[in-house]
Formats: C-alpha cells, sequence, structure tokens
C-alpha cells in the first residue's frame, strides 16, 4: 500500500495491486477512487471498452441519488463532474390506483423541507455518471483501468487473489472484490450460491419530454400489474420506470413509439401536459437475487452482485454506495491497523455490517411490492387507509423522508460527507 508506483499490466505478465475490481459500471469505479483516496493501488477490470463508456449519448437510463449517496460522490470527487446535471427531488408523491380511472383519495406527500439536510436526493443520467467516472479515474495515478478485457478464470487464497483474462494476462492482489452484477462471475467462479425468485414482472424504461414543468416532484402510482414510476429530470424532462407483467411489457416494448405512448398516456396521466419520447427503450426483467454470501476467502461482493432488489423505491444503486462505503471504511481501517485486508477476520467486519441492512431492504421491499401489485379489495382498502395515515402525522412523514434520503442506518464515513 505504501509503494508509490502505479500498477500496471504487461501483456502476458502479472503485475501487482492491493485489490483487484471485476466490473467497471458505477460501483466499481466509486470504490476505486474511494480506496484510491486512501493509499490503496487498485486494478478495475471492465469488460466494454472505454470509447463506449465515454462516449454514451442521450439514452433515457437515470438514476436516483439518495442525499447520502449524493454525499459520497462528493467526499469522492465525482460530485462536481454532475452537479450541473443533477435534478434535485423535493418531493415524492405516492398514490394508489387503476390506468385511466385516477388515482385513490389516499396518497403520501413527502417534502424535503420537513427535514434540514436539503434535498431527499437527485436524479443523474447514466451518460454523466459514467463519464464523470472515467474522466476521474484517468487522473489517478493509484488506479490501472483495464478495458474491453474479461476475467476467465481467478484463484484466491491465503496469499491473495490472481485473476486471468481473456488475453492470457494474469494479475495479483491481496483482495478480489466482484462488482460485476447480479449474474456475478465473480461470484459464480467463487462457489457462492444465491437466493431469491423471479416477480413476473418487467420494467420498462425510458425517458419522456413533458408540456409542464415538473418541480422537482417524483411520482410513484401503484397499478395492479406493478408500480409507475415518475423521476424529474433537468428541463421538462423525466425517467420513466413501468412496471408490468412480464408478457405485457415485451408487447409494449415491441409496439411502434406512437403506440407506446398511447399505452404510456392512461397510466401517465395529462398533469405534465403533452409528453413524447427522448432517447433510448429498454426493458429489464425483476427479480429478487442475494448472494448466500457477501465475502469468501480474499474476495467480496459489492452491489448488484450481493444483491439485487425491486427497483420499487428505487434503492438498487444507493444500497451499492452504501457497500462501496462501508467496504472502502473496513479496509483502510484495517490497513492502518497493520492487518491483512483480504483476511477473512477483515472481511467479515463489511458482511455483518450489511448483510443484515441489505436483506432487510430487499424483504421490505418484496412485501411492499406483492402488497401493491395486486387488485384484492381488502388489501387495496387496507394500503390506502395506510397511506392515509402515514400521509396525515408529521412524525410518520418526516421519518420516511429520511429513509428516502439514506440518512438511516448505520452510515459509512463517506455517506455522511467525511473522509476516512
Amino acid at each position: 500500500m505504501d509503494n508509490p508506483e502505479r500498477a500496471r499490466i504487461v501483456q502476458g505478465m502479472t503485475r501487482g495491486s492491493d485489490i483487484l475490481i471485476v466490473g467497471g459500471g458505477l460501483n466499481g469505479p466509486a470504490l476505486a477512487l474511494a480506496l484510491a483516496q486512501t493509499g490503496h493501488l487498485v486494478t478495475v477490470i471492465d469488460a466494454l471498452a472505454e470509447k463506449t463508456r465515454k462516449n454514451a449519448g442521450f439514452d433515457g437510463r437515470s438514476y436516483a441519488l439518495a442525499l447520502a449517496s449524493q454525499r459520497l460522490l462528493d467526499a469522492i470527487g465525482i460530485w462536481d463532474r454532475v452537479a450541473e446535471h443533477a435534478q434535485p427531488m423535493l418531493e415524492i408523491k405516492v398514490t394508489d390506483g387503476h390506468a385511466g380511472l385516477g388515482p385513490s383519495p389516499f396518497f403520501m406527500h413527502f417534502d424535503h423541507a420537513e427535514i434540514e439536510e436539503g434535498p431527499m436526493g437527485y436524479m443523474v443520467e447514466d451518460r454523466h455518471l459514467r463519464r464523470a467516472f472515467l474522466d476521474a479515474m484517468a487522473k489517478d495515478e493509484r488506479i490501472t483501468l483495464i478495458n474491453g478485457k474479461t476475467v476467465v478464470a481467478q484463484e484466491t487464497g491465503t496469499s491473495g487473489a490472481v485473476l486471468t483474462l481473456d488475453d492470457g494476462t494474469t494479475i495479483e492482489g491481496q483482495l478480489l472484490v466482484g462488482c460485476d452484477g447480479r449474474r456475478s462471475g465473480t461470484a459464480a467462479r467463487a462457489g457462492i450460491k444465491r437466493t431469491g425468485w423471479d416477480y413476473g414482472q418487467t420494467a420498462l424504461v425510458c425517458a419522456i419530454e413533458h408540456e409542464l414543468p415538473h418541480h422537482g416532484i417524483a411520482h410513484q402510482f401503484f397499478m395492479p400489474p406493478g408500480p409507475l414510476a415518475i423521476l424529474p429530470l433537468t428541463g421538462n424532462r423525466s425517467s420513466i420506470v413501468w412496471s408490468e407483467r412480464t408478457e405485457t411489457a415485451h408487447q409494449i416494448n415491441a409496439l411502434p413509439e406512437a403506440e407506446y405512448l398511447q399505452a404510456l398516456r392512461p397510466r401517465f396521466g395529462d398533469f405534465l401536459g403533452d409528453i413524447r419520447l427522448q432517447g433510448d427503450r429498454f426493458t429489464y426483467p425483476l427479480n429478487l437475487t442475494i448472494a448466500n454470501s457477501f465475502i469468501a476467502d480474499h474476495l467480496a461482493l459489492v452491489g448488484d452482485a450481493a444483491h439485487g432488489m425491486h427497483p420499487i423505491a428505487g434503492q438498487g444503486l444507493n444500497a451499492g454506495l452504501r457497500d462501496v462505503g462501508a467496504l472502502a471504511e473496513v479496509l483502510t481501517l484495517a490497513g492502518r491497523r497493520g492487518e491483512e485486508i483480504g483476511s477473512t477476520l477483515v472481511l467479515q467486519r463489511y458482511q455483518e455490517w450489511r448483510r443484515f441492512d441489505t436483506a432487510s431492504l430487499a424483504m421490505a421491499t418484496d412485501v411492499f411490492n406483492r402488497l401493491f401489485s395486486n387488485d384484492n379489495p381488502l388489501l387495496r382498502l387496507g394500503r390506502d387507509i395506510g397511506m392515509g395515515i402515514v400521509g396525515s402525522l408529521p412524525g410518520l412523514r418526516r421519518g420516511f423522508v429520511r429513509e428516502a434520503a439514506g440518512l438511516t442506518g448505520d452510515l459509512p464515513k463517506l455517506l455522511q460527507g467525511r473522509a476516512i
């Protein structure tokens, strides 16, 4: 860790880093920057080519960043690079109803003015975040980024971890971190099994431009097939995450643009005036998948590689960034004490910190989705009354606002906006 030289990868040769990170999406680069700040040498292996990541145009994909996640991005030097493209989320409105029939009279309304810290969160487009991470990593001499290569083999043992890439290059480090998604090859190669199930739902994701301003208000409309989230972007634009039964979702996504909008309009309503599509359309199958262990010998899992959940609360990336903050803090403090950062004793602290929190969040999103994604009249009555009660009690509302802002629980220092 005290070696001032930057790790370099040479074809066919093995060179060392403290930490090897597989996955160049968002969690992997965030972890690399957090660890580099505290003196670690880090290598990030990204299967996509750099130009593919960096030159991406607007495609409609965006992320809801809780306030705590924004603080982490600020602490690792990313926020200043994306702030001008970020849309504050000032209010959240949650309603229940049927497409074309309007919402129930019972609803929940959360306002950032009920807390002192500021907006509950921010919406940032995927293209801006990825470009910011690439630029920041390129300027940090402690980070080596390998693009366009995949891992074909890994070995972990008492001395650390060794990766073999598809071009025959081998790389060694003290610790291997899998940030490679719900189908994590890192976890699979380590023999870590997963628990979960499919929801029979698919999310339709797109961005729209609308006639009227959104005023920084995010909307969540629960319908029997699944929820519709309308999340504010900069300008008169919003990000749409629209859950439907899988067969219906594929039928809708295959429609021409005009017919796609015809399907969306009765669900969306007319409160923002006329709407039209911007960028591409995507579909994502919705499931719950949690790794049976977040760690193995000289190995840790972060983000979707550890836990993938329903997007009903928009907590996927936020949960991953909590992992980033926790693992960076655990490893840094262990290193300062002279401990071996890849040891099971050290990694167990990370797992104990994050496993219960993520399992609880995954179960909560699972229960919430099952409760709202149906048309049972008794359940509908119960949930509508429940929303009315929450909406009428300031103490409960404030608790929900703090939860949405990511300010509850045992927060890592980076998510408090503090250095490790």
